[in-house]
């Protein structure tokens, strides 16, 4: 538009010849006469001038890997200098530099296209909704760098919001989440919007058709919330938590990974104070002189009232070993041994692991999430003891007994038939106590010469109203009996008495 402006001025205003316009502006007369000819005032368009190159062959592969490697983490993506080298292996003849030029400059038009979406503002009515979302973090747990899944739930309208973090991402812990977050925020919203999470949806169909799990279906009738699913790669319908995520990590992401926490549980407790600490400071994004705290307390009397906590165990099957032992995620626990061989019930919590035959529980661990560990209960081995007790000695179970105990042991295991006294010892356990039992052999060991009739006396005393104090030293004889072998003289030379007759 300018050249033309141009020969327009010095054509019609200052009258020059067509020769003078040509050679002041560097067009032949035709070009300047045709230009002048245009019933429109634009200058025309040319195409642009394309010449072959020996890369045009091969344009498409770059354009391919270049697309492949957009979806692959920065490290792992070929360089320039990788494909060139490719292209040479297929017959490419050109240089080096051409291919740089040209990947440049698809890097170029790619970063200058528009990434960015609109969409459409939401609102929710108090009591409507909550958004729920997972994130992964890293802290430094008992000194080992441990990595974190911390679970997001926020309410849509106040936006009150609470992270837990876990070890692991399953169903035991998305119930636990639930239940942490309902409870601080005082009762639960009629409606609660998820992506497609592995443990929540089994199988994502057409449109908002879902095949639900089983479980968190159960959870949801019993805290009577409708689940709602976003379509497929749409994560803007739950964005108030998926903002909430890049928010929390930017404020409490860096002390999280650069404190040094003894438990998960100490993790979760910073965690609960921060978000509460939070609701007090931070203005509400619809109503910036509206605290959010006091948003909750608005919402509050729309929200339903909170039932007891679901019961958020996972269960499984599993069969007891030959050692009394059952196998879970690489570590064994023990159970009682008159269930060996047996298949029980194993509930999963997050924190604990309970085993039940006929529903009734039989025995309980903490659930460990290191691997290739072993978890005893001594006192499941004491029934096989009293059959096998020459186990006691170097049984792995055994260890774990009290310190009372296992001092016990080793002064009985110095006499002879000592394993069967220490199993006639633990065999009072179910009928006494462990505490009870542990006390009386303290003051058997404290008496200095402890036995199995020694303990089972005390605890008979111990049992029984008015129990006499322990001696503290054993009891002895003043005036010992001395032998006497004429008594058997005297039977040997008395008569004969003769009983048949």
């Amino acid at each position: 538009m300018g050249m033309l402006a141009k020969i327009r001025r010095m054509h019609y205003r200052d009258h020059l010849p067509l020769r003078e316009i040509a050679r002041l502006t560097g067009l032949s007369r035709n070009t300047v006469r045709e230009w002048l000819r245009r019933p429109d005032e634009t200058e025309p368009q040319y195409p642009q001038r394309t010449t072959p190159s020996v890369l045009d062959p091969y344009k498409e592969q770059l354009l391919s890997w270049l697309k492949t490697d957009s979806h692959r983490p920065r490290r792992d993506r070929r360089t320039i200098r990788v494909m060139f080298l490719t292209l040479q292996a297929q017959g490419y003849s050109g240089s080096y530099d051409r291919v740089v030029a040209f990947i440049k400059q698809c890097r170029q038009a790619e970063n200058e296209a528009p990434k960015r979406q609109a969409y459409v503002p939401m609102r929710f009515q108090p009591g409507e909704a909550f958004q729920f979302d997972w994130s992964c973090e890293y802290a430094s747990i008992g000194g080992q760098r441990k990595r974190l899944e911390v679970a997001h739930i926020k309410l849509a309208f106040s936006r009150a919001f609470l992270l837990v973090a876990y070890l692991q991402q399953s169903h035991e812990m998305l119930f636990d989440a639930h239940a942490r977050g309902f409870a601080a925020f005082g009762g639960i919203a009629r409606r609660g919007i998820y992506d497609n999470m592995k443990t929540a949806v089994d199988k994502v169909g057409a449109g908002k058709l879902r095949n639900v799990n089983a479980r968190f279906q159960a959870m949801c009738s019993h805290y009577l919330f409708e689940a709602d699913f976003c379509n497929r790669a749409a994560g803007w319908e739950k964005g108030i938590v998926e903002k909430n995520v890049q928010d929390r990590r930017r404020q409490l992401g860096q002390e999280l990974q650069h404190r040094r926490w003894g438990s998960l549980a100490e993790i979760n407790a910073w965690l609960l104070g921060e978000c509460q600490a939070a609701w007090t400071v931070m203005p509400h994004p619809d109503c910036p002189e509206l605290m959010v705290a006091a948003a909750l307390d608005d919402e509050r009397a729309q929200l339903m009232p909170c039932p007891r906590p679901f019961d958020g165990y996972v269960a499984r099957t599993v069969r007891v070993s030959s050692t009394a032992l059952i196998h879970f995620q690489r570590n064994h626990y023990s159970v009682p041994v008159e269930h060996a061989h047996h298949l029980l019930t194993l509930r999963i919590y997050p924190d604990t692991l309970v085993l039940v035959a006929d529903n009734r529980e039989v025995a309980r661990h903490v659930r460990s999430f290191e691997r290739y560990q072993m978890f005893y209960d001594w006192q499941h081995y004491i029934p096989l003891i009293q059959r096998k007790p020459g186990a006691l000695r170097n049984g792995a179970p055994f260890a774990g007994m009290p310190a009372p105990f296992l001092q016990l042991q080793q002064y009985l295991l110095k006499r002879e038939g000592g394993d069967r006294l220490m199993a006639q010892v633990l065999a009072v356990i179910p009928e006494h106590g462990v505490e009870t039992v542990q006390v009386a052999v303290e003051l058997a060991l404290s008496a200095g010469r402890p036995s199995g009739e020694h303990i089972l006396n005390i605890l008979a005393r111990l049992k029984s109203p008015g129990a006499l104090p322990v001696a503290e030293t054993p009891l002895a004889l003043c005036v010992e009996s001395l032998p006497n072998v004429q008594r058997y003289d005297a039977l040997s030379d008395a008569a004969e008495v003769t009983h048949v007759e």
